[in-house]
């Protein structure tokens, strides 16, 4: 169970709105950086999508350097760096430059996801098996801060060989067990239900093997969170969201945001609407006081050390508001 106070962090994967350019997305990303700093938030991190018409988000060690630039205190990282995409030296080396810029702030989080479509992987030059070396891939990563990567010997990754970047595996079900064999922080998810939630984390806690990166486990559970002055009005800022994830399982298309009184206003088809019902599902949304009380209740039931806020709304006013209302609900402000 969790043995100190609970963490509060933010994710923002630069969620472009209708009819805005992706620089907007990412300059309001960089502002809602330094707006959660003031607000007492742990960590805020940054996403990696490729070819994604609604995600600006596409290279976030460079994003995180602007961000790094435009805060002080707040830790910066990836939620995360796509491992399978890249080669580990080249990951290395991004992050050992960050490192250097800013000591002591930077964070690597890793995933093991490929890209959203064929054509988007064929341009990557991966494949949709490039996934089933996430545990070779990490490994050698880690070896190029320590020196003790052997895969390509009499090479140095510089300037990253010899510095200390804490290192955070994102999973599902599956990659909790590559990080508990890593001895890595877990960051998960539940897309799948809680129960399989609760269950990676009951065996990533078992399986954990003390590493010189962590001597114990440490669990980052990551979700929505939507906070309004009433309950009716955090259900509405989930509604963009859950729309765009609809549309996306039933379009083949990620779109950018629009308002929720729109997608109230859609005649959904039958399709459209199971996926988008399901998407309003399992998720904190209420007053302060009801948000608080959920989220509470769940780091109950994970024992998580950590929680990872993912929210996105179409209304930026409304998002800070609602990270706001939050960390103030739990005393954080």
């Amino acid at each position: 169970m969790r043995r100190q106070p609970l963490r509060l962090s933010v994710l923002d994967r630069s969620r472009t709105r209708r009819g805005e350019e992706p620089a907007e997305a990412l300059r309001a990303t960089v502002a809602l950086a330094r707006e959660v700093e003031r607000l007492g938030y742990h960590r805020f991190w940054v996403s990696e999508h490729h070819g994604v018409p609604g995600v600006a988000g596409s290279a976030p060690t460079v994003l995180a350097a602007a961000i790094a630039s435009a805060t002080s205190r707040i830790r910066v990282g990836t939620g995360g760096v796509m491992l399978p995409n890249h080669q580990p030296m080249v990951v290395a080396e991004q992050f050992g430059v960050l490192a250097a810029l800013f000591p002591g702030r930077i964070d690597m989080g890793l995933g093991r996801s490929v890209g959203f479509t064929d054509g988007v992987r064929r341009a990557l030059g991966r494949e949709k098996d490039a996934a089933d070396d996430f545990g070779a891939q990490l490994a050698e990563l880690i070896g190029w801060f320590d020196g003790t990567q052997q895969a390509h010997r009499g090479v140095h990754a510089r300037p990253a060989e010899g510095l200390r970047v804490p290192a955070y595996v994102l999973a599902t079900g599956e990659g909790a067990g590559l990080a508990a064999e890593a001895g890595l922080p877990l960051v998960i998810a539940a897309p799948r239900g809680e129960e399989r939630m609760l269950t990676a984390i009951e065996r990533y806690r078992a399986d954990f093997r003390p590493s010189g990166q962590s001597a114990e486990p440490y669990v980052i559970v990551s979700g929505t969170v939507a906070v309004a002055g009433t309950a009716e009005r955090a259900l509405d800022l989930l509604v963009p969201e859950a729309w765009s994830g609809a549309y996306s399982r039933t379009h083949g298309e990620f779109p950018p945001l629009v308002p929720a009184a729109e997608v109230r206003a859609l005649g959904m088809t039958a399709r459209e609407r199971a996926a988008f019902d399901q998407s309003m599902k399992g998720h904190i949304a209420g007053t302060p006081r009801q948000a608080a009380e959920q989220l509470r209740a769940l780091v109950e039931r994970t024992g998580a050390d950590e929680f990872l806020l993912a929210t996105s709304t179409y209304d930026r006013a409304e998002l800070l508001d609602s990270h706001r209302l939050l960390a103030e609900a739990l005393g954080q402000v």
